[in-house]
């Protein structure tokens, strides 16, 4: 049965006391973009793109928005241009358990549920927990009660020495695959809270996994997998993450699907036998 909850949304990632020229240059650097190199996508001139990153000029709002586009700014801080150039914000941010956004919901509901047994959770930015299905929560039996408390964050869940981190095979592994997700994410973002959130997962010590029998055969992964102990065994699940294409919304903006694909035949046995 899915998990289904408001999260808390995001702090405001830009600076209030900045002006539009200073934070569009930052974005411009952060993607290592030149002046004329940004000014030929969006159908300027790189001497009307220094005048705005100066503040001699103000953009209009459609073209911080066609600036934002082209330096890949995420929805949130597009909000943040905006405002920074005297603007109304474009983009709500709905909380997730509005009305407006029930469709939306049920569909991720219906498509997490439609995975079992195999594990899926949607997570917000900061990856807190807002839906999960039963093969998520079937990994999480042995996990202490008080890291279960809301909100369910998906880094510590799986980090934490109390978590599930002691029974990941390869832990050192895919903690390192982890924490350089977020890493990437981090740069991307520019995202107080998620620096927060890595800075404290990192500084987690690492368990060492205890003894668990290894698979009868070796077998040969195309992606690295996520090895864990579950009843005795060895399950092992490839991790692909899914987002919504062009969201007009924070909050939808936001949202990743983390669906995990068995890696070998064994596991995908084993968990058609726990629903049989």
């Amino acid at each position: 049965m899915s998990i289904l909850t408001s999260a808390p949304a995001a702090a405001a990632t830009a600076p209030a006391d900045q002006g539009v020229g200073p934070l569009l240059r930052s974005w411009r650097e952060r993607r290592r973009v030149s002046q004329l190199e940004l000014a030929l996508r969006a159908d300027s001139s790189a001497r009307h793109i220094s005048f705005i990153e100066t503040g001699r000029s103000r953009p209009s709002e459609e073209m911080v928005l066609r600036l934002a586009e082209h330096l890949d700014v995420p929805v949130r801080d597009r909000n943040a241009l905006l405002l920074a150039a005297g603007y109304a914000p474009r983009f709500p941010e709905t909380p997730l358990d509005d009305p407006a956004l029930g469709a939306l919901r049920a569909g991720m509901e219906r498509l997490i549920r439609g995975y079992e047994p195999y594990p899926a959770l949607v997570v917000d930015a900061t990856y807190n927990v807002v839906a999960a299905n039963r093969g998520i929560t079937m990994l999480l039996d042995e996990v202490p009660e008080d890291l279960l408390a809301p909100p369910l964050n998906a880094m510590r869940l799986t980090l934490h020495p109390r978590g599930l981190a002691p029974r990941i095979r390869n832990l050192r592994e895919w903690r390192g695959h982890l924490l350089a997700q977020m890493e990437r994410q981090i740069a991307l973002h520019r995202s107080a809270p998620l620096r927060a959130l890595y800075e404290e997962v990192a500084a987690y010590p690492v368990p060492e996994p205890a003894p668990a029998a290894e698979p009868e055969e070796p077998v040969p992964y195309f992606a690295l997998p996520m090895q864990i102990e579950y009843e005795g065994r060895i399950l092992s699940f490839i991790s692909s993450i899914s987002t919504f294409n062009t969201p007009m919304d924070v909050t939808v903006a936001e949202l990743a699907i983390e669906t995990f694909l068995p890696a070998d035949p064994a596991t995908v046995k084993h968990l058609q036998e726990l629903v049989s």
